[in-house]
């Protein structure tokens, strides 16, 4: 079987590491899809200098697969037309991944999908899989990699995922056709779970691991995870997050920061430990943690409703409404830390994005 392969440049940005949003969708009040700010934000999120963009994932709610709303095709096919203008005038790759689900029939179909529009790789959730055995998995991992090339997702119980042991891990990075890893547990004790499968794999060096914990994204991107009993050290060599769906030019600022004091080996300060705990406030808002995350979607867009990139805070769920409570909260961190936002930034080039 002839099996996808990454073009060598879009490995090797996605190796190096780069900012990856997770793409919500636009509507409008009647719940239809709103192409205008569909296409602004992906403009948006490309002109903050992002370098990947990930599309059909949780944040553009899995409900866009339903047959009374059929929207997979339209939003996977609107980001890439946007994507791929900006590849043409700016001579950059942009890394391309698109959201895979369900059981293996359905999620043949939708890596074919996104394969054939030209996408690079497939996050492939295994929300479908909660009872599966982890032979069940695997195996239906394999015919996937078969199709497209694949960036495993661990995430977290709380919106749909299960629990994926190290083992798990160990023989998913040893699926070749594995690029990447976006580890979104939201728990430090699993996401080293997912580093030590990934050690004892013997891959570790050809995956590229990406955080997808919006409660330590800081920590996670600093710290260097020494794994004794393999003789490694594991680094994440970038992020895929909802929470870098809004205010998308600071994340940008703030990742090439870490980079910079990466590659210097510059000392850390403490004053990366302040941010980390500053932005994981901000999370607790933006994702509705105190409500077990009931919000998480309506909070990211009450954050872009009110920078004007969305109309409104709808999704494809009526039940899933903004509460007075996450409102303000969002608001407190809105005062609290205004040195995160970007909102001047964003009104500076609204028109351009919404009318371009």
């Amino acid at each position: 079987m002839n099996v996808p392969m990454l073009a060598e440049p879009v490995l090797k940005l996605l190796k190096n590491g780069t900012v990856i949003p997770a793409h919500p969708l636009a509507l409008t009040r009647d719940r239809t899809l709103d192409e205008k700010h569909q296409r602004a934000l992906t403009r948006y999120y490309l002109a903050c200098g992002v370098r990947g963009v990930a599309v059909a994932v949780h944040t553009t709610q899995f409900e866009i697969r339903l047959p009374k709303f059929n929207l997979l095709q339209p939003v996977l096919e609107m980001a890439l037309q946007e994507i791929q203008a900006f590849e043409q005038s700016s001579g950059s790759p942009i890394v391309k991944i698109a959201g895979v689900v369900g059981q293996t029939e359905q999620a043949e179909q939708e890596a074919a999908l996104a394969r054939d529009l030209g996408y690079d790789m497939a996050l492939l959730s295994l929300s479908a899989f909660k009872h599966a055995t982890l032979d069940e998995m695997i195996r239906h991992c394999h015919v996937i990699s078969s199709i497209i090339p694949l960036v495993g997702f661990y995430l977290q119980p709380a919106v749909g995922g299960r629990k994926l042991e190290a083992e798990f891990w160990r023989r998913f990075a040893q699926i070749e056709n594995v690029v990447a890893i976006k580890v979104a547990p939201f728990s430090a004790y699993e996401t080293l779970e997912v580093l030590r499968g990934v050690a004892a794999s013997g891959r570790a060096q050809e995956i590229a691991l990406y955080t997808g914990n919006d409660n330590s994204i800081i920590t996670d991107l600093l710290t260097p995870f020494v794994l004794s009993e393999y003789d490694q050290t594991l680094h994440f060599a970038g992020g895929l997050l909802g929470h870098w769906s809004v205010w998308t030019r600071t994340v940008v600022e703030q990742f090439n920061m870490i980079k910079a004091m990466q590659k210097n080996r510059s000392e850390l300060s403490t004053a990366w430990l302040t941010l980390a705990a500053q932005i994981t406030d901000c999370n607790a808002a933006f994702f509705d943690a105190r409500n077990n995350f009931h919000g998480c979607i309506v909070g990211v867009h009450e954050v872009l409703r009110r920078q004007g990139l969305l109309q409104g805070t709808w999704t494809l769920n009526p039940s899933e409404r903004l509460a007075d409570e996450q409102s303000r909260e969002i608001d407190r961190v809105y005062q609290a830390y205004p040195h995160l936002n970007d909102d001047v930034f964003v009104a500076e080039h609204l028109d351009e994005w919404l009318n371009g």
